[in-house]
């Protein structure tokens, strides 16, 4: 299959839910809200539109997957650094594990390298993820806000010894807790 993967434009709004609805119909650790956190992250000052990229199937154009970069801040009593969240990837059932997820996250990536981000936070399978480079927060000494496994909280520096000497709590966007 021939894959596009670009920037999500306006009209892929509601197409792009449909997208990520489905994606999480029927997955695990999912209050079958991701949808609507995307819809509520577009309309913040946390959205980046070059962070929202869609795979497209190059013959049809149909939207096969999504995920969404948003900006965040790493906030201790002494220092606050901006950083991203990886939240949330989704891919239709029938394409997942095929690669996809792996090249919208890889592509998601390397946007926000480009863009001068240093780093990426994201909750998520610690089993898939580190595949991409992300580590356990808590080596740099950076927490959730809310109560989550060590493993499932990580965290990528985008560029060398980016989180060095960042530590606290993540804020998310009010959009993640709505």
């Amino acid at each position: 299959m021939n894959l596009i993967i670009e920037q999500e434009q306006d009209t892929d709004y509601e197409l792009t839910e449909v997208v990520v609805k489905t994606a999480f119909e029927h997955a695990e650790h999912s209050d079958k809200n991701e949808h609507k956190l995307v819809s509520r992250l577009r309309k913040s000052d946390a959205f980046i539109p070059a962070l929202s990229l869609v795979a497209k199937e190059q013959d049809s154009n149909k939207i096969l997957g999504h995920i969404l970069l948003s900006e965040i801040t790493i906030r201790n009593d002494h220092q606050s650094a901006e950083s991203l969240a990886l939240a949330p990837v989704s891919v239709l059932p029938e394409y997942q594990g095929k690669g996809m997820g792996r090249q919208l996250i890889s592509e998601a990536l390397n946007k926000a390298r480009k863009l001068g981000y240093s780093s990426v936070i994201v909750l998520g399978h610690p089993e898939y993820y580190p595949k991409f480079g992300f580590k356990k927060a808590s080596l740099w000494g950076i927490k959730a806000p809310f109560e989550v496994p060590d493993e499932a909280f990580m965290a990528i520096e985008l560029s060398e010894n980016s989180l060095c000497h960042i530590s606290g709590v993540v804020e998310y966007s009010k959009a993640f807790f709505e």
